[in-house]
């Protein structure tokens, strides 16, 4: 786990965001995370099929990416009304370096992390992922994953979910957060 405090006591931590690839976990540790805080949940690739009325694998063989990051860009933007909202973002969100921006303007953004075979293993039975409808899924992964560290990197938090259980990664999460509240109430 490594910690990335550079806050400015200006900043309002009021909800928590989570990035990560894939099968990092955001989706399961995020909705545990809420309930434990009592927040409310919000996977914004769920937002964006609900709003444009068809899947994230449909949106990019229709429209394409740009359109589906444009979708996320708006959403984004909107989520700096929200208060007390864990946040499970898409893998390729934090790409856009508006979309860090200001998820930190109010969020602590917390990075989960897995290994490219890890992540293979979690999410080879998934015909829902469109970047990985091709012949050589673990390598596009470790593609990804190599372009997308740098900026998975810039989160507060990096948090490794390798071995840990979806209770023990929220259960760390919720901690995290607690952490940045104190640090920065």
């Amino acid at each position: 786990m490594r910690y990335f405090w550079g806050m400015t006591s200006e900043r309002s931590i009021r909800n928590l965001a989570l990035i990560g690839f894939m099968g990092t976990g955001k989706s399961s540790a995020g909705r545990l995370a809420a309930d434990i805080l009592r927040f409310t949940f919000l996977d914004t690739d769920r937002v964006i099929e609900a709003r444009a009325g068809s899947t994230i694998s449909e949106l990019f063989a229709q429209q394409g990416e740009p359109v589906f990051r444009e979708w996320e860009r708006r959403i984004v933007e909107e989520l700096t009304r929200r208060s007390k909202t864990v946040i499970a973002t898409g893998g390729g969100l934090p790409l856009d370096e508006a979309n860090l921006v200001s998820l930190k303007s109010h969020a602590l953004v917390l990075c989960l992390w897995a290994s490219p075979e890890t992540i293979f293993e979690r999410v080879r039975h998934h015909d829902h992922r469109p970047l990985l409808n091709e012949p050589e899924p673990l390598e596009r992964i470790r593609t990804l994953l190599a372009v997308r560290e740098p900026h998975y990197r810039q989160a507060d938090v990096l948090l490794n979910t390798e071995r840990r259980s979806v209770k023990e990664v929220a259960v760390q999460v919720v901690h995290q957060f607690h952490m940045a509240q104190a640090a920065h109430p």
